[in-house]
């Protein structure tokens, strides 16, 4: 049985996918420093972000010939592996010393400093890093470019209910690479007892879909607090389908705007001055201060509460 303690060891918490390219070039920088304890998820997905493609995790036959390579190399370091359920990282930080923590972005749900995992690396003074699935700038755009998804939205023109029109939001939702939280937005006109499924969006992050996952997430850079409005990467959903609406003859006069979120307070700022007539919400936001600013602009506000 392997003590992870004695190894005085490297630890790269359980990453999303990778190329064995770039798993490669994070061992040869790393592994002349120290032993690596690669971390295995044993689900297939982030944790939060199941079934979703751009977010599967790192699985161990993927770059088991690099660690057979180093096992019969010369090194004095090696790779040894820990395989965990994503929900048990924050009690093997506690469990066992690292020398340091690696953290590849895109690997969990939300800001990372805003998780349990977080506090106990400051508590116990362990050195981490954020660094990137990528082996450059040219394999993210390369991956954003040839990526496809498993969620399609629902053909346009469709008659959705108000449930169907929320799923559609959901659904968009899920082609965000956003992993601080997807938002979706659909648009819809009433139509007898539904709505007539205008178009959709998600919140999109630029200047191309990975480019936070590369660079780093701005949340995290900045240290920012849950419902921060100051730093994030993407085009909000809801601005993002208004700024596209003109290119596909959508008029938004009259029109239902369905929203997984509640509008942060500057895209509530910005639906004020639209045509658009209601907002209908599956989540709250910013302690409900678009729905105060919307109702004194004249747009209807409901919360759908299946």
């Amino acid at each position: 049985m392997i003590n992870y303690d004695e190894l005085n060891a490297i630890f790269i918490a359980a990453p999303r996918e990778m190329s064995i390219k770039r798993f490669t070039q994070i061992v040869k920088h790393y592994l002349p420093k120290a032993n690596i304890v690669l971390g295995i998820a044993k689900e297939k997905y982030v944790l939060g972000f199941e079934n979703q493609s751009q977010f599967k995790m790192l699985k161990l036959p993927d770059v088991q010939s690099v660690i057979d390579k180093v096992a019969a190399s010369k090194t004095p370091n090696k790779i040894y592996v820990m395989e965990y359920a994503q929900k048990e990282f924050d009690s093997i930080l506690q469990k066992h010393a690292f020398k340091r923590v690696l953290l590849v972005n895109g690997s969990w749900k939300y800001a990372f400093h805003n998780t349990p995992a977080y506090q106990t690396l400051v508590a116990q003074d362990v050195p981490y890093k954020h660094i990137s699935p990528f082996v450059n700038e040219a394999e993210a755009k390369e991956f954003a470019k040839t990526h496809t998804f498993d969620h399609i939205p629902s053909e346009l023109g469709t008659i959705l209910s108000e449930k169907q029109m929320l799923n559609e939001a959901d659904k968009v939702a899920k082609l965000s690479y956003d992993y601080s939280f997807q938002t979706g937005a659909a648009l819809g006109r009433k139509q007898g007892d539904g709505h007539l499924f205008l178009g959709a969006a998600s919140n999109e992050v630029i200047p191309y879909d990975n480019y936070a996952m590369h660079f780093g997430n701005q949340r995290e850079k900045n240290f920012s607090k849950p419902h921060d409005t100051n730093h994030y990467d993407t085009v909000h959903a809801e601005m993002n389908l208004i700024l596209s609406a003109p290119g596909h003859d959508i008029k938004l006069k009259g029109t239902t705007m369905f929203i997984n979120l509640l509008p942060c307070p500057n895209c509530a700022r910005s639906l004020c001055v639209t045509d658009i007539e209601e907002i209908v919400y599956r989540h709250d936001h910013s302690d409900g201060y678009a729905v105060k600013m919307l109702e004194l602009c004249g747009k209807k506000v409901r919360k759908l509460v299946e």
